[in-house]
């Protein structure tokens, strides 16, 4: 028969990386062309003295002090080399605007060399932009309409790897997976998942975020092989229970190990309402007043019956958030709730606020 996943199982590749094999970022300065007038402005010093270093290149000789044009751009250039990216593959690469253009949109990114940490040149980018949207302006009147973000473009497959990265995988004896959620029984799951699956001893763990993991004697003529089977291992992550507040916007997520001892809660809340009342005083007859327009204020303050609930712990989470609701409490309430129980010290959890 089928083996049973445990439940809430993962595979390894999904809650870990082999140490090494990452992306590098790349970054580059260039010139976007083209535009429509609605490139950096004349007072824009570095896009201009950019464009005059270009052309002195192309063999055309002219002063900065006199170009003026609308329909040139400086920006930044960004891109991600992938592990084991070869010499003339191609990547996407993502240019913002650096100065005052109001958009990209219709414009081509002229060559330009993407540098890595160590100061290298790793990829060439070149090619027009894909904006995604769109920005008109009135005639002189200040009006305008825009869709979306015009400053930022994307290049698809736009620049083109010129030096890789070596990593010699196959002279490698012992690799190291790191955790992404760095956890001592997370780590001691790791480790005895592959040792039950791919051979005993294999894997040990140092430290609650990394799993050393040595190749076996028949995998050493397919380390990639080896490496496949490793982060095809199920493994269940345990997670410490968490409960996160974002006050800004209501949300309000925890985690399935969150439990509540007995506590009871009172839920109430007072409701003020401010109303303006536009009403006109009259003089009387034949008397020399002046008709007057007046503001009164009503305000009003209503308080609702408090109830005094209580919970009986300890409850999970699926108990908790159904006895709330139960009461009617809103998210922004909740939040107020759970800061106060945690106060009380019957929130087994860590409460973080956002």
């Amino acid at each position: 028969g089928l083996a049973a996943t445990p439940s809430g199982a993962a595979r390894l590749k999904d809650v870990a990386t082999v140490k090494g094999v990452r992306p590098n970022q790349l970054t580059g300065y260039g010139l976007v062309v083209g535009l429509a007038g609605t490139g950096d402005k004349n007072g824009t010093e570095f896009t201009v003295r950019s464009l005059a270093s270009v052309l002195a290149r192309m063999g055309i000789g002219v002063r900065a002090d006199d170009i003026q044009v609308k329909n040139v751009a400086a920006v930044v250039v960004t891109a991600a080399l992938p592990p084991f990216a070869s010499a003339g593959s191609r990547i996407d690469a993502t240019v913002s605007s650096l100065g005052d253009a109001t958009s990209l949109e219709g414009g081509t990114l002229v060559m330009t060399p993407l540098f890595g940490a160590d100061g290298d040149v790793y990829a060439i980018a070149q090619g027009a932009l894909s904006v995604g949207g769109f920005s008109v302006g009135g005639g002189g009147g200040g009006s305008s309409v825009s869709k979306n973000h015009t400053t930022v473009g994307r290049l698809a497959g736009g620049a083109t790897v010129e030096k890789e990265l070596g990593y010699a995988i196959e002279a490698k004896k012992e690799f190291e997976v790191a955790l992404a959620q760095p956890d001592f029984t997370t780590a001691r799951r790791v480790s005895r998942a592959i040792n039950r699956e791919l051979g005993d001893g294999l894997a040990r763990a140092p430290d609650p975020g990394t799993v050393l993991v040595t190749v076996p004697p028949h995998y050493e003529s397919d380390v990639v092989g080896f490496l496949a089977a490793v982060e095809g291992v199920d493994v269940t992550p345990d997670r410490a229970a968490r409960v996160i507040l974002n006050e800004r916007t209501g949300t309000v997520v925890m985690g399935e190990n969150v439990t509540i001892s007995t506590v009871a809660i009172s839920h109430g809340s007072l409701s003020v309402t401010i109303r303006m009342q536009n009403e006109v005083s009259q003089p009387l007859p034949f008397s020399d007043g002046e008709t007057t327009p007046v503001v009164n204020d009503a305000i009003t303050a209503v308080e609702e019956d408090a109830r005094l609930t209580v919970v009986q712990g300890p409850v999970t989470i699926d108990e908790l958030v159904r006895g709330l609701n139960a009461m009617g409490v809103t998210p922004r309430d909740l939040i107020s709730i759970l800061q106060a129980i945690k106060a009380a010290g019957a929130l087994s959890a860590d409460l973080e606020v956002m």
